[in-house]
């Protein structure tokens, strides 16, 4: 393969690649298996941070803008994949008026401390895992995922049903796409409004096409001698210097909680 002379951002396909960003980084040459515990030690160290130990919250988000860049991703794409976690948002910031308890004034609005206190901290504990997770999505394909699972001796069972599920949400998502398309040369309206309604109305048949795709792939794969799960994807066991890697986030992380924890 030849070589590049720039290291130019080049969008994973949505069909192969999920939501993974091709670059060259030392993040995404990581195997899957290291990301995946470094993501969820990260995640249990984060959790386990109080709210009192509020410094430590911002050394993290140090750290993780420090692996963003890192990784070579771009901050605007990582901030729109943010979006994801909208829903949790809200209820954050809902949680200052519903809570009861001692009542404070901020802006003029009379709002329960422990809802202020509750909401913070479940946005800021939210809004680090959804960084850390888009970052893992962003330098790892959706193959390399199943193979880390594998290799984390996740059951073979639950990982053919993993990769059976990307490969058709993606076509699924392939099938919803050309009937906008259709439907749009058939002289269709282009507006939001009017594209929601053509999804519900595409959705269940495109489900239905799904599953009886998913019937025939069985039993051709029983034609061909399948008796038991779907044999394990194979991948490289990691280097010592993989998991070095891969651990130094959540090793600091846990550094500077029990820096936090001594300083309060």
């Amino acid at each position: 393969m030849a070589a590049t002379t720039s290291p130019a951002l080049v969008p994973a396909t949505a069909g192969v690649d999920g939501l993974l960003v091709r670059r060259e980084s030392p993040v995404h040459a990581l195997p899957a298996q290291v990301k995946l515990v470094a993501l969820l030690a990260f995640v249990v160290v984060v959790v386990a941070t109080p709210a009192s130990a509020w410094p430590a919250f911002l050394v993290y988000a140090a750290l993780l803008v420090g692996v963003v860049s890192l990784a070579r991703l771009p901050f605007a794409m990582v901030a729109r994949r943010m979006l994801v976690e909208t829903p949790f948002v809200v209820f954050a910031l809902l949680m200052p008026f519903v809570a009861t308890g001692p009542r404070v004034d901020v802006l003029g609005l009379a709002v329960s401390r422990s809802g202020l206190e509750g909401g913070a901290l479940l946005l800021t504990r939210g809004t680090l895992g959804v960084v850390a997770a888009i970052v893992l999505a962003a330098t790892t394909a959706p193959r390399e995922l199943l193979v880390g699972l594998g290799r984390l001796r996740l059951p073979a069972v639950l990982v053919g049903i993993l990769g059976f599920a990307i490969r058709y949400l993606s076509i699924a998502r392939e099938d919803l796409a050309r009937a906008e398309v259709a439907r749009l040369a058939r002289g269709g309206r282009a507006g939001r409004g009017a594209r929601l309604r053509s999804l519900a109305s595409v959705a269940g048949s495109t489900f239905v096409r799904t599953y009886e795709r998913g019937e025939r792939v069985h039993r051709a794969m029983l034609a061909r001698g399948l008796d038991g799960p779907v044999p394990a994807l194979a991948g490289a066991a990691p280097a010592r210097r993989d998991w070095a890697l891969a651990l130094a986030l959540p090793a600091a992380a846990l550094l500077t909680l029990a820096v936090a924890l001594v300083a309060r």
